[in-house]
């Protein structure tokens, strides 16, 4: 298939799904602007490495593999530490206990080592299959299937923790 097929098809995939793309980044840095970075950055991996594609139908399972990784190798990249003042933390702290039962499911996912934590997001939030999601880590779909369930294990597991 020519390049500039492959560029078309490409383009109309990152068009079609840009907010799935888009929701996958963001539940990696919990930022919109830093989202929005690695959206940019795997669109350009993408347009580079475009002559690597063997498979023109897989394109959407390969953009997700790449936004998965560079949002990886992100997060290493810049492990941040927050400084708040004590004014700050102080009016932050003054008030009731909010208690959204969303909030702690995020907060129990951005526990779980980022194995789980990926196959999870992509099984439950972006609505993927698991032979989509061994293709996107590379994996055998035993292996999804495996962390898969001990990801949902320790998720419960941490949920039960929080309850009490």
């Amino acid at each position: 298939m020519k390049n500039k097929d492959l560029q078309a098809i490409l383009v109309t995939c990152i068009t079609e799904h840009k907010e799935d793309f888009y929701r996958l980044a963001y539940s990696y840095v919990k930022n919109q602007e830093d989202a929005l970075d690695i959206i940019q950055e795997s669109i350009q991996k993408a347009l580079v490495s475009l002559d690597r594609i063997q498979d023109p139908g897989s394109i959407k399972s390969w953009m997700y593999k790449i936004i998965v990784r560079t949002s990886i190798d992100f997060l290493r990249k810049h492990k941040r530490v927050s400084v708040t003042d004590d004014e700050t933390l102080e009016f932050l702290s003054s008030g009731q206990e909010d208690t959204y039962t969303d909030m702690d499911l995020h907060e129990a996912l951005d526990e779980l080592p980022l194995t789980y934590r990926t196959i999870i997001v992509l099984r439950y939030f972006e609505d993927l299959k698991l032979e989509e999601i061994a293709d996107i880590m590379d994996e055998h779909l035993s292996t999804v299937k495996t962390r898969l369930y001990r990801g949902l294990k320790l998720l419960r597991i941490n949920m039960t923790e929080e309850e009490q």
